[in-house]
């Protein structure tokens, strides 16, 4: 596999190729899914789990949408409340859903990996909390050693908290921050001290966690490069295991917290350029390895080694080194995978509720994969993950001839590997250091959907 760890920052190329375009946590994309694909046909891949055997490990995903407080970037599938009623209902259905997704559920229930995600996960009081992993642990079976990581707002917990969060298993946590700026703080309705974040990250490594992700944003409101200096100092200082860095899209039609945002405040794109560009040299120089996208870990993370060993994987939580799970998804919005399928609940509160008081599951759309997905999916995985895609490994595996198969795509490389983003060869495409922050633009020229339809607005840009 490539081990190269060096990203090549090249304005006029980013500019040049930097499209609109999906994050490709799955493929194909969540908005290819189809209505036609509904209850009945994901109890039906549930039950096949059991055919043959031998069955994946599990993979458990809990959304809970609930937040104290809008952040005015945020287009996460949230619900903004101070009412604690709210989410007692809501683990009351999370329950129902549990056991009706178990009852379908063929083969091991295993469990190697959980995430809780949001909304504000911490949002939940620690007797609801105890609540939902008791519920989970009486129909799984968590192994010793697993992944359990969980999304957490350091205004919201306390010392007590976190270490309840490690009495329940949980052994890693994204913590996030998106700029430690006062003034880009109140401009998106987040202030958070260094203080609370560091109070949760000690926490957090006095109760033993494995692993400490912190989440940053470039391109908000009142940012500049000093100013994003400082905070990557504080970042630094702080030392997390790993650090996503986000870029901010700023659609206001499609996310109405983002009306809030004052746009003549947002830096241009010659500073966020900047600052991107400063990030990734604060951080490498710092010893984080670039993962891929917007991740970067210490060269002893999980992720990092996992990359090295050609193990990595991509899903809904992003990079992952469980490649092998079913993915069990419960909650609103919550998107899943069983084998060649994609699943994604309903994402209003009424409907989800609705669909657990008739006893159905509570499935908004879902997506049957054909051998030709499963193909491309393989692809954008190898590229996405490790940068590099071995020609032959491809041909074997799904018996094609890929000179043949994707000629078009072939042509279409070639403009990319002119600029120096890739080199195709005979047996192998790698995607060059200059072309590694465009990674998610050389996997498009995959992605059959987007051959078909050339409208990228709904996505963000690539960087």
């Amino acid at each position: 596999m490539n081990t190269q760890t060096e990203v090549v920052f090249d304005p006029q190329l980013i500019r040049r190729f930097d499209v609109n375009g999906p994050r490709y946590t799955s493929y194909p994309t969540a908005d290819r899914f189809v209505e036609a694909f509904d209850a009945e046909a994901l109890k039906s891949w549930l039950a096949k789990r059991a055919i043959g055997g031998a069955s994946k490990p599990l993979s458990l995903y809990f959304h809970i949408p609930f937040c104290n407080t809008i952040c005015y970037y945020c287009a996460c599938n949230k619900i903004i409340t101070k009412d604690h009623g709210r989410s007692a209902k809501y683990l009351a259905y999370l329950d129902k859903e549990i056991e009706l997704q178990v009852a379908a559920l063929g083969g091991s229930r295993q469990v190697t990996q959980l995430h809780l995600g949001g909304g504000t996960p911490t949002f939940l009081s620690h007797d609801e909390m105890r609540q939902l992993m008791d519920s989970v642990r009486s129909r799984f079976n968590l192994v010793a050693n697993g992944e359990y990581s969980i999304e957490v707002d350091p205004r919201k917990v306390d010392f007590e908290t976190v270490s309840l969060l490690a009495e329940l298993g949980f052994n890693r946590m994204s913590v996030g921050v998106q700029d430690f700026n006062h003034d880009v703080q109140v401009a998106v309705n987040r202030v958070q001290s260094i203080e609370e974040t560091k109070l949760v990250m000690d926490a957090a490594r006095a109760t033993g966690f494995k692993s400490i992700s912190m989440d940053l944003i470039y391109g908000l409101p009142k940012q500049n490069v000093i100013s994003f200096n400082r905070t990557l100092e504080q970042v630094l200082d702080l030392s997390p295991d790993r650090i996503s860095l986000y870029s901010y899209a700023h659609l206001p039609g499609l996310f109405k917290p983002q009306r809030r945002i004052n746009s003549i405040e947002l830096p241009s794109g010659d500073t966020k350029l900047q600052i991107l560009q400063l990030a990734i040299r604060r951080l490498t120089e710092a010893g984080y390895v670039y993962i891929g996208m917007d991740h970067f870990a210490k060269p002893d993370d999980e992720l990092t080694v996992a990359q090295r060993q050609g193990r990595l994987h991509r899903n809904f939580q992003g990079y992952s080194t469980q490649a092998e799970c079913d993915l069990l998804a419960f909650g609103v919005s919550a998107i899943g995978k069983i084998g060649p399928v994609y699943s994604q609940n309903v994402k209003t509160l009424d409907e989800y509720y609705d669909a657990l008081d008739r006893d159905e599951l509570p499935v908004l759309r879902g997506i049957e994969l054909t051998a030709d997905d499963l193909l491309r999916r393989s692809i954008i995985q190898a590229l996405m993950c490790h940068f590099e895609l071995s020609i032959e490994s491809v041909e074997i595996a799904h018996l094609i001839q890929f000179p043949e198969y994707f000629a078009e795509e072939l042509d279409d490389l070639r403009e990319m590997a002119k600029a120096g983003l890739v080199k195709v060869e005979d047996d192998c495409i790698t995607v060059l250091p200059a072309g590694r922050l465009l990674v998610r633009g050389i996997a498009m020229v995959f992605d059959r959907y987007l051959r078909a339809d050339r409208e990228r607005a709904r996505y963000s840009k690539v960087i």
